[in-house]
């Protein structure tokens, strides 16, 4: 008889093409064989080429959402999305650590989509730093981190100033040096995940779907390297699947 599965729950939008948020975030889920629980935190109008409206969940409709799931069940792992603002960010954050101190929390910093549609900008570092204390992984590229500093412009000194408040994952997507290698900055040590391949097809939502896996990862009880080095396989995996931008989930 099969063990009971660990819960997860991703906090993220509703994308109708299934390739980004809590759909692309439950099929990961589900190929990981964690039982994934999902909080809409808005719904969108897309296709994987095309952005065309967002309309967002109100935040005390989110938590009371969020009340009902962590009272009820022990979650392991969270997966945050895209949200408005920080301090949309914060309640939910501060909200799933008060009822559930040891779940672990990755957020997915999509701060804008492909076609340039801005979700949240990131403007007071105060609230920022007092988020990240709390979060333990980010997962930005090497566009999206540079909008969390006003001042610096070098990504690795933003990973590293960073990761004094929690780990961060340096997406190689964008890595204009070389493609495909992450880094992690655990604030005590630096990771180098180099890809098994680089011949891969550009997909639609393979930041929510890398970060989704390591989330499903973390609740399998993998340490934040392990986690990290098996999510970038399964992305590969991803990215491999066929040559248009929407991937097909398999292990």
């Amino acid at each position: 008889m099969q063990e009971s599965r660990p819960f997860v729950l991703t906090i993220a939008g509703f994308d109708p093409s299934g390739g980004a948020g809590v759909l692309a975030d439950a099929k990961t889920f589900e190929q990981h064989h964690v039982y994934g629980f999902a909080v809409n935190t808005g719904n969108t109008i897309q296709t994987e080429n095309e952005f065309f409206e967002m309309q967002w969940t109100d935040i005390d409709f989110v938590l009371k959402s969020l009340d009902k799931l962590l009272q009820k069940y022990t979650i392991k792992a969270v997966k945050i999305g895209i949200v408005p603002s920080l301090d949309y960010l914060k309640e939910i954050v501060s909200l799933v650590k008060k009822l559930s101190p040891k779940t672990k929390i990755v957020w997915d910093t999509v701060l804008k989509s492909s076609s340039e549609f801005n979700f949240i900008t990131i403007e007071n570092q105060a609230i920022l730093i007092e988020i990240l204390k709390k979060i333990d992984l980010i997962t930005p590229n090497y566009n999206e981190i540079l909008q969390f500093s006003s001042v610096e412009k070098n990504p690795v000194l933003i990973a590293l100033e960073l990761s004094k408040y929690c780990s961060t994952l340096l997406k190689g997507g964008h890595n204009p040096f070389a493609v495909g290698i992450d880094y992690l900055y655990t604030g005590n040590e630096i990771f180098r995940l180099a890809p098994n391949n680089t011949l891969v097809f550009e997909k639609h939502g393979s930041g929510c779907v890398l970060s989704s896996a390591i989330t499903a990862n973390l609740a399998l009880g993998q340490d934040l390297k392990t986690a990290c080095t098996n999510a970038k396989k399964y992305i590969e995996t991803y990215l491999e699947s066929n040559q248009t931008k929407l991937g097909y989930h398999h292990v």
